[in-house]
């Protein structure tokens, strides 16, 4: 087990940071509930340190 983050792109590409330090189920929780909200983002989990983000259903994502 290991810690995960959070993270955010809005619709002019640029990524950020949203959150970090969460358990893998935290993050998905965090992560579908702005995904839900309808903005013009799209969030995704990722492990702390990992390059291979995860979407909110749990499918990877190609970085």
């Amino acid at each position: 087990m290991g810690a995960y983050r959070v993270m955010r792109q809005d619709d002019n590409g640029n990524r950020f940071l949203v959150a970090k330090g969460l358990d893998r189920a935290g993050a998905r929780r965090l992560a579908a509930e702005f995904e839900a909200r309808g903005h013009k983002q799209m969030y995704w989990v990722e492990a702390d340190g990992v390059a291979r983000p995860e979407a909110v259903d749990g499918t990877v994502r190609n970085a």
